[in-house]
């Protein structure tokens, strides 16, 4: 072990495959020769092994020094991910589909698109590619100078008023996206004069190089996710074929082990917090909420003397604070003020600003202000609370490019962490003491497609098979979806309609005869079908384990599950059989059976078990966790009663000691993110969460500890791409072996190797 793998991977020199640093150290590249994203990173920041974090923060580094713009995490990501080249290529030096991106139309509507997500702007001629790199709301009732209606900071997505948080299942909300038109290289960018045009026309993007959309949430949950999560959702589907192109650098696939959607989304959600983890830990960057820059470019703004340089910061910072301040008057008391100010409207009333807020410059401009007026606030108030009775905090951290809030008097009010947005806009506005206690909302269950999904087991020229959860929407309706391939052969043969027989096998279980053999209805769609009429079994719950088998052309389906070797007990529930443990701790809350899904009638207790399972931090092994502070709000769908409260609180102290939950600490980011673990920079926050099972933790003789490094000094390298000098080619052993990789990923197109590159097999480095 440890021998060098590239002497007979490429014909020629060995590649150029790093950077030179002003320091003189080498800054390694994605394509480089050992690959900068390793399988220990899919476990998160805090397993990554020292030398592999300093390698990827050295690139990581190189990237927000290059970038014009705020480098999100997301977009860091991408760098690593995708292929980012440091040399002024970007992604254009990589061989990334471009045919994959979604397509974007200036004002009107939009799928969900995050920062990160990789984009064809339409244009009408010439097809311009971006990279998002900042988001922001951009409700229409924030003023041109920053001046925003109370209701609309903190409001949820499709709030239409005062009160009025909307009643769509899917809302709508208007956001401003800043696409990096130049992230793909010169061959790839327009020129000045073509970008001149298409934002003097304002048909595809508005004057500032910006895109305005309308964006549809497939629900109000989705609305709620925050960035990353979002990102995860956006490639395991809409940039699917991107995530899993064998083109990258090093595959998700490889790092994880195989493409399950679980493995990829906990994978993705690893790596991410690595990346995020790496940025927080430079000495040479400073982050806001996701968005890292580097402290020379902070430094340089403020010795600015010129628009939005030093002087309008500081401007900026004692308007916010002496907004609320009112007049001095000789006699009587004032009434309370508060006003709220959005930050990126109101950069645009400075002199000169309009040139400086153009493209990538609105998102520089942006996190600049903020950043400097988190700077006064930490430095110049106690808790946001200043010498002239204001207390300034941030209320809303994605509307207008960050909502802060002004008012007087501040010490009447309970201190709080400042940089926290809470949304007391919108909570001020929708509970008023006048208006009667508020009921238990219903919790909708996740739509999340990743909570259960099917998964094929086997398909051949006898019979298909395949293995997913029961959810609690099918016993409760009596119904079971079936997988596509099958649906799409039965509607071949029996048409849209057609009459299986459903047979049940329930080791240890007891089956009576309707149930063990039933005639059931299938409805079948194009691609889709599902059995309808079906009994199952009384002892079946939500998150059960079923194995189907559908021989081909015929009319029968078997459904089975496996037992388990030990019983474990979840809850009140003693299980003996396989099950998911995500679904089991959303669908099996209090108030969820096969009769219904509802919270009412549930005592305090309930309610907090509910709402911490159903509302909280979902983990692969199925703990949920909840931020403490939010649960009253989202028992209740806004802020209870006293009483309420108290009597939720009283009920969480039970759960405590009775250790049915478990108390945790998380972090909150700027950006009112919660975190688990914390993360450090941040604001520590209490943390409530529910354990569905204690499992045994068997280790292998002779192994390594459980979160270990493995062996001592071996490393196993993933294979990768490589980048090749110009003249160099691979060698047909290395085209073979990529070949073999692509069959891994199941690509059934783009077998051979792009131009430039070199595949370098899986190995391991050291002794």
């Amino acid at each position: 072990m440890g021998g060098d793998p590239y002497v007979s991977g490429a014909v020629g020199e060995r590649p150029e495959a790093s950077w030179a640093r002003r320091d003189g150290t080498e800054t390694p590249g994605p394509y480089g020769d050992r690959a900068l994203l390793t399988s220990a990173m899919t476990r998160g920041y805090d397993a990554v092994p020292d030398r592999e974090r300093d390698r990827l923060l050295r690139y990581l580094e190189a990237v927000v020094a290059a970038r014009p713009a705020p480098v999100h995490t997301t977009v860091a990501f991408n760098a690593v991910y995708f292929g980012y080249d440091l040399g002024g290529d970007g992604y254009g030096g990589s061989p990334l589909r471009l045919d994959d991106f979604p397509v974007i139309t200036f004002g009107e509507r939009a799928p969900v698109l995050p920062v990160g997500a990789m984009v064809c702007v339409a244009t009408g001629s010439d097809p311009l590619y971006a990279e998002i790199v900042y988001r922001e709301g951009a409700h229409p009732e924030v003023g041109a100078l920053g001046d925003v209606p109370a209701w609309v900071s903190g409001a949820p997505a499709g709030a239409e008023g005062p009160g009025k948080p909307g009643n769509g299942a899917a809302p709508r909300r208007r956001e401003l996206l800043v696409p990096d038109l130049h992230a793909f290289g010169p061959a790839l960018s327009l020129s000045p004069a073509q970008l001149h045009r298409l934002r003097t026309r304002r048909r595809w993007i508005n004057g500032d190089g910006h895109v305005v959309v309308d964006v549809c949430y497939p629900s109000p949950e989705a609305a709620r996710r925050n960035d990353l999560t979002a990102y995860v959702d956006h490639l395991l589907t809409t940039a699917r074929e991107q995530l899993l192109s064998p083109f990258v650098p090093v595959s998700l696939a490889e790092l994880v082990g195989g493409t399950h959607d679980d493995d990829l989304r906990a994978g993705l959600l690893g790596l991410l917090d690595t990346v995020r983890g790496a940025l927080n830990s430079s000495d040479m960057l400073r982050t806001w909420g996701h968005y890292a820059v580097t402290r020379t470019s902070l430094a340089d703004g403020w010795g600015d003397t010129g628009p939005l340089g030093g002087d309008d910061l500081r401007s900026l910072a004692a308007a916010v604070e002496h907004a609320a301040t009112p007049p001095r008057r000789r006699y009587g008391l004032t009434s309370p003020v508060t006003v709220y100010t959005a930050v990126g409207p109101r950069l645009r009333g400075f002199p000169g600003a309009t040139e400086l807020l153009r493209g990538v410059g609105y998102a520089t401009a942006v996190c600049r202000a903020n950043v400097a007026l988190a700077d006064v606030v930490q430095r110049d108030s106690d808790q946001g609370l200043f010498e002239n009775g204001s207390r300034i905090t941030l209320d809303d951290a994605f509307e207008g490019g960050g909502v802060w809030r002004s008012h007087h008097p501040g010490d009447a009010e309970t201190p709080g962490d400042p940089l926290a947005p809470v949304g007391r806009g919108w909570t001020s506005t929708t509970c008023a003491p006048s208006e009667p206690e508020p009921e238990p909302v219903d919790l909708p269950l996740s739509d999340d497609a990743s909570l259960g999904p099917s998964e094929l087991l086997r398909t051949d020229a006898n019979e298909i098979v395949w293995r997913s959860p029961l959810r609690l929407a099918h016993l409760i309706d009596g119904w079971f979806p079936l997988h596509p391939d099958v649906a799409r052969e039965l509607r071949r043969s029996q048409g849209r309609r057609a009459g299986p027989r459903l047979e049940l096998d329930h080791p240890g279980g007891a089956l009576d005869g309707i149930e063990a053999v039933q005639v059931v209805t299938a409805e079948l769609g194009d691609d889709t079908g599902r059995l309808t009429s079906v009994t199952w079994p009384r002892d079946f719950f939500p998150g059960l384990m079923l194995e189907l088998r559908w021989p081909r052309g015929g009319m029968l389906i078997r459904v089975a599950t496996t037992r388990l070797e030990e019983p474990v007990q979840v809850g009140d529930r003693v299980i003996g059989h396989c099950f998911d443990s995500r679904v089991l701790t959303r669908e099996d809350a209090p108030g969820s059976d096969r009769h219904g899904d509802t919270a009412a009638g549930l005592g305090p207790r309930q309610l907090v078990m509910r709402t911490v399972r159903r509302c909280g931090l979902l983990t692969l092994d199925g703990h949920a966790l909840l931020d403490r502070s939010v649960l009253p709000s989202a028992v209740y769908g806004r802020l209870p009663a006293r009483s309420q409260a108290a009597a939720l609180e009283s009920a969480v102290a039970e759960l405590l000691a009775e250790r049915l939950l478990e108390p945790a600490l998380g972090s909150r980011d700027a950006w009112g993110q919660p975190h688990f673990p914390a993360c450090d920079g941040e604001p520590t926050i209490p943390l409530i969460g529910y354990r569905p099972a204690r499992r045994r933790v068997i280790r292998p003789w002779g192994g390594a500890e459980p979160g270990g490094g493995g062996l001592l000094g071996v490393q196993f390298v993933p294979g990768h791409l490589r980048r090749l000098r110009p003249g160099c080619s691979p060698s047909e052993v290395q085209r073979v072996a990529f070949r073999e990789h692509c069959r891994r990923l199941g690509k059934a197109d783009g077998w051979e190797l792009p131009d430039g590159y070199t595949f370098v097999t899986e190995h391991t480095r050291g002794h």
